[in-house]
Protein backbone atom coordinates (compact mmCIF):
# COMPACT_ATOMS: atom_id res chain seq x y z
CA UNK A 1 0.00 0.00 0.00
CA UNK A 2 2.89 2.37 1.03
CA UNK A 3 4.84 1.70 -2.16
CA UNK A 4 1.95 2.64 -4.35
CA UNK A 5 1.28 5.71 -2.57
CA UNK A 6 4.46 6.76 -3.08
CA UNK A 7 4.76 6.14 -6.89
CA UNK A 8 1.22 7.99 -7.23
CA UNK A 9 2.88 11.00 -5.48
CA UNK A 10 6.09 10.69 -7.36
CA UNK A 11 3.56 10.74 -10.92
CA UNK A 12 1.65 13.18 -9.83
CA UNK A 13 4.63 15.12 -8.86
CA UNK A 14 6.56 14.20 -12.55
CA UNK A 15 3.28 15.52 -14.33
CA UNK A 16 2.41 18.61 -11.92
CA UNK A 17 5.92 20.46 -12.23
CA UNK A 18 8.45 18.66 -14.37
CA UNK A 19 6.10 17.36 -17.38
CA UNK A 20 6.28 19.68 -20.52
CA UNK A 21 7.93 22.14 -18.08
CA UNK A 22 4.59 23.04 -16.21
CA UNK A 23 7.12 24.31 -13.60
CA UNK A 24 7.35 27.49 -15.51
CA UNK A 25 3.85 28.41 -15.11
CA UNK A 26 4.79 28.43 -11.12
CA UNK A 27 8.29 30.45 -12.30
CA UNK A 28 6.38 32.99 -13.90
CA UNK A 29 3.33 33.13 -11.62
CA UNK A 30 5.69 33.34 -8.88
CA UNK A 31 7.33 36.39 -10.37
CA UNK A 32 4.12 38.34 -10.85
CA UNK A 33 2.93 37.54 -6.67
CA UNK A 34 6.13 39.18 -6.17
CA UNK A 35 5.45 42.41 -8.62
CA UNK A 36 1.99 42.36 -7.21
CA UNK A 37 3.08 42.12 -3.10
CA UNK A 38 6.09 44.46 -3.91
CA UNK A 39 4.55 47.22 -5.84
CA UNK A 40 1.21 47.36 -3.37
CA UNK A 41 3.69 47.24 -0.05
CA UNK A 42 5.16 50.56 -1.46
CA UNK A 43 1.80 52.25 -2.44
CA UNK A 44 0.05 50.86 0.85
CA UNK A 45 3.48 52.44 3.20
CA UNK A 46 2.91 55.55 0.91
CA UNK A 47 -0.39 55.98 1.40
CA UNK A 48 -0.60 54.96 4.83
CA UNK A 49 2.31 57.15 6.12
CA UNK A 50 0.70 60.65 4.69
CA UNK A 51 -3.17 59.90 5.89
CA UNK A 52 -1.34 58.64 9.51
CA UNK A 53 0.02 62.36 9.56
CA UNK A 54 -2.62 64.24 8.75
CA UNK A 55 -4.73 62.70 11.13
CA UNK A 56 -1.74 63.19 13.64
CA UNK A 57 -1.41 66.85 12.87
CA UNK A 58 -5.11 67.49 13.21
CA UNK A 59 -5.38 65.12 16.52
CA UNK A 60 -2.30 66.95 18.03
CA UNK A 61 -4.54 70.36 17.16
CA UNK A 62 -7.93 69.38 18.20
CA UNK A 63 -8.29 72.54 20.15
CA UNK A 64 -8.01 74.67 16.98
CA UNK A 65 -7.52 72.46 14.13
CA UNK A 66 -7.41 74.73 10.98
CA UNK A 67 -10.31 74.33 7.85
CA UNK A 68 -7.94 72.36 6.04
CA UNK A 69 -6.77 70.30 8.89
CA UNK A 70 -10.42 69.26 9.38
CA UNK A 71 -11.40 68.70 5.42
CA UNK A 72 -7.91 66.56 5.43
CA UNK A 73 -8.89 64.63 8.36
CA UNK A 74 -12.79 64.04 7.21
CA UNK A 75 -11.37 62.48 3.93
CA UNK A 76 -8.83 60.10 5.83
CA UNK A 77 -11.87 59.00 7.94
CA UNK A 78 -13.98 58.52 4.97
CA UNK A 79 -11.63 56.61 3.65
CA UNK A 80 -10.38 54.37 6.08
CA UNK A 81 -13.99 53.53 6.66
CA UNK A 82 -14.95 52.45 3.10
CA UNK A 83 -11.53 50.66 2.16
CA UNK A 84 -11.47 48.43 5.77
CA UNK A 85 -15.27 47.91 5.61
CA UNK A 86 -15.22 46.71 1.79
CA UNK A 87 -14.00 42.76 0.95
CA UNK A 88 -10.44 43.14 -1.12
CA UNK A 89 -11.94 41.23 -3.56
CA UNK A 90 -14.96 43.26 -4.17
CA UNK A 91 -12.47 46.26 -4.71
CA UNK A 92 -10.52 44.47 -6.78
CA UNK A 93 -13.29 43.89 -8.99
CA UNK A 94 -14.48 47.74 -8.95
CA UNK A 95 -11.14 48.49 -10.00
CA UNK A 96 -10.63 46.45 -13.16
CA UNK A 97 -14.57 45.97 -14.34
CA UNK A 98 -15.85 49.84 -13.43
CA UNK A 99 -12.86 52.25 -13.37
CA UNK A 100 -9.72 50.90 -15.29
CA UNK A 101 -10.69 48.32 -17.21
CA UNK A 102 -7.33 47.36 -18.33
CA UNK A 103 -6.04 45.55 -21.31
CA UNK A 104 -3.19 43.58 -21.43
CA UNK A 105 -0.95 41.84 -18.83
CA UNK A 106 0.93 44.66 -17.55
CA UNK A 107 -2.31 46.43 -17.20
CA UNK A 108 -3.72 43.82 -15.25
CA UNK A 109 -0.76 44.08 -13.25
CA UNK A 110 -0.82 47.83 -12.69
CA UNK A 111 -4.58 47.42 -11.61
CA UNK A 112 -4.12 44.74 -8.79
CA UNK A 113 -0.89 46.80 -7.23
CA UNK A 114 -3.17 50.10 -7.13
CA UNK A 115 -5.97 47.81 -5.51
CA UNK A 116 -4.06 46.33 -3.21
CA UNK A 117 -1.55 49.25 -2.51
CA UNK A 118 -4.93 51.12 -2.05
CA UNK A 119 -6.29 48.36 0.34
CA UNK A 120 -2.91 48.08 2.24
CA UNK A 121 -2.85 52.15 2.84
CA UNK A 122 -5.72 51.72 5.16
CA UNK A 123 -4.45 49.20 7.82
CA UNK A 124 -0.65 50.98 7.69
CA UNK A 125 -2.11 54.24 8.22
CA UNK A 126 -3.38 53.07 11.57
CA UNK A 127 -0.27 50.92 12.37
CA UNK A 128 1.94 54.44 11.71
CA UNK A 129 -0.39 56.72 13.48
CA UNK A 130 -0.50 54.13 16.68
CA UNK A 131 3.13 54.19 16.35
CA UNK A 132 2.95 57.81 16.16
CA UNK A 133 0.95 58.05 19.24
CA UNK A 134 3.64 55.82 21.40
CA UNK A 135 6.19 58.60 21.28
CA UNK A 136 6.30 60.87 23.75
CA UNK A 137 5.06 64.16 23.11
CA UNK A 138 8.49 65.58 24.31
CA UNK A 139 10.03 64.65 20.97
CA UNK A 140 7.62 66.59 19.25
CA UNK A 141 8.46 69.81 21.55
CA UNK A 142 11.77 69.06 20.80
CA UNK A 143 11.99 69.36 17.54
CA UNK A 144 9.50 72.11 16.72
CA UNK A 145 12.54 74.20 19.70
CA UNK A 146 15.30 73.41 17.18
CA UNK A 147 13.20 75.72 14.78
CA UNK A 148 11.48 72.29 12.53
CA UNK A 149 8.55 72.61 11.16
CA UNK A 150 5.80 70.63 12.09
CA UNK A 151 6.83 68.15 8.59
CA UNK A 152 10.55 68.44 9.36
CA UNK A 153 9.56 66.51 12.91
CA UNK A 154 7.33 64.80 11.51
CA UNK A 155 10.38 63.20 8.88
CA UNK A 156 13.24 63.60 10.98
CA UNK A 157 12.60 62.35 14.62
CA UNK A 158 8.87 60.88 15.05
CA UNK A 159 8.45 58.74 11.88
CA UNK A 160 12.46 56.96 12.38
CA UNK A 161 11.62 56.45 16.14
CA UNK A 162 7.74 54.99 15.48
CA UNK A 163 9.02 52.80 12.17
CA UNK A 164 10.78 50.79 14.81
CA UNK A 165 8.21 50.17 16.86
CA UNK A 166 5.49 49.27 13.95
CA UNK A 167 7.98 47.06 12.34
CA UNK A 168 6.67 43.80 13.41
CA UNK A 169 3.07 44.94 12.29
CA UNK A 170 4.10 46.32 9.08
CA UNK A 171 5.90 42.43 8.88
CA UNK A 172 2.25 40.99 9.96
CA UNK A 173 0.95 43.50 7.01
CA UNK A 174 3.54 42.57 4.06
CA UNK A 175 2.62 38.53 5.24
CA UNK A 176 -1.10 39.48 5.13
CA UNK A 177 -0.57 41.19 1.69
CA UNK A 178 1.55 38.16 0.04
CA UNK A 179 -1.52 35.68 0.70
CA UNK A 180 -4.03 37.95 0.12
CA UNK A 181 -2.71 38.94 -3.66
CA UNK A 182 -4.25 34.91 -4.20
CA UNK A 183 -7.36 36.75 -5.07
CA UNK A 184 -5.93 38.17 -8.67
CA UNK A 185 -7.12 35.23 -10.28
CA UNK A 186 -10.49 36.53 -10.32
CA UNK A 187 -9.40 39.26 -12.80
CA UNK A 188 -7.48 37.09 -15.11
CA UNK A 189 -3.77 37.84 -13.75
CA UNK A 190 -1.77 34.77 -13.57
CA UNK A 191 0.12 34.77 -10.45
CA UNK A 192 0.78 31.51 -8.69
CA UNK A 193 -2.51 30.61 -7.49
CA UNK A 194 -3.40 31.03 -11.61
CA UNK A 195 -0.17 29.13 -12.29
CA UNK A 196 -1.85 26.01 -10.14
CA UNK A 197 -5.27 26.51 -11.81
CA UNK A 198 -3.88 26.04 -15.60
CA UNK A 199 -1.52 22.82 -14.12
CA UNK A 200 -4.90 21.44 -12.81
CA UNK A 201 -6.88 21.87 -15.75
CA UNK A 202 -4.35 20.55 -17.73
CA UNK A 203 -3.42 17.19 -16.00
CA UNK A 204 -6.86 16.93 -14.34
CA UNK A 205 -4.79 16.11 -10.91
CA UNK A 206 -5.49 18.72 -8.26
CA UNK A 207 -4.25 17.14 -5.27
CA UNK A 208 -0.11 18.03 -6.28
CA UNK A 209 -0.90 21.29 -7.74
CA UNK A 210 -2.98 22.81 -4.78
CA UNK A 211 -0.78 20.65 -1.74
CA UNK A 212 2.25 22.23 -3.81
CA UNK A 213 0.32 26.00 -4.00
CA UNK A 214 -0.06 26.04 -0.28
CA UNK A 215 3.69 24.72 0.35
CA UNK A 216 5.09 27.45 -2.14
CA UNK A 217 3.02 30.25 0.52
CA UNK A 218 3.88 28.68 3.29
CA UNK A 219 7.62 28.56 2.08
CA UNK A 220 7.72 32.47 1.35
CA UNK A 221 6.04 33.42 4.34
CA UNK A 222 8.53 31.24 6.82
CA UNK A 223 11.81 32.78 4.95
CA UNK A 224 9.66 36.95 5.25
CA UNK A 225 9.06 35.98 8.89
CA UNK A 226 12.56 34.82 9.28
CA UNK A 227 14.14 38.09 7.57
CA UNK A 228 11.64 40.12 9.71
CA UNK A 229 13.31 38.51 13.04
CA UNK A 230 16.78 39.02 11.48
CA UNK A 231 15.93 42.72 10.86
CA UNK A 232 14.21 43.21 14.28
CA UNK A 233 17.27 41.51 16.14
CA UNK A 234 19.89 43.93 14.08
CA UNK A 235 17.56 47.30 15.36
CA UNK A 236 17.51 46.20 18.97
CA UNK A 237 21.20 45.52 18.93
CA UNK A 238 21.61 49.30 16.96
CA UNK A 239 19.67 50.36 19.94
CA UNK A 240 22.02 48.64 22.68
CA UNK A 241 25.04 50.09 21.50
Amino acid sequence: MCPEFLQEICYQFFVTFIYRDNWQFFAKGLKVTFQTTLGALLVGVLIGVIIAVVRSAHDSSRKNPNVLLRVGNALCKLYLTVIRGTPAMVQLLIMNFVIMRPRGDNALLMCAIITFGINSGAYVAEIVRSGIMSINAGQMEAGRSLGLNYAKTMRFIIIPQAIKNILPALGNELITLVKETSIVTVIALQDVTKAAQIVQSKTYIAFMPYIGLAVIYLVIVMILTKLLNLFERRLRASDRR
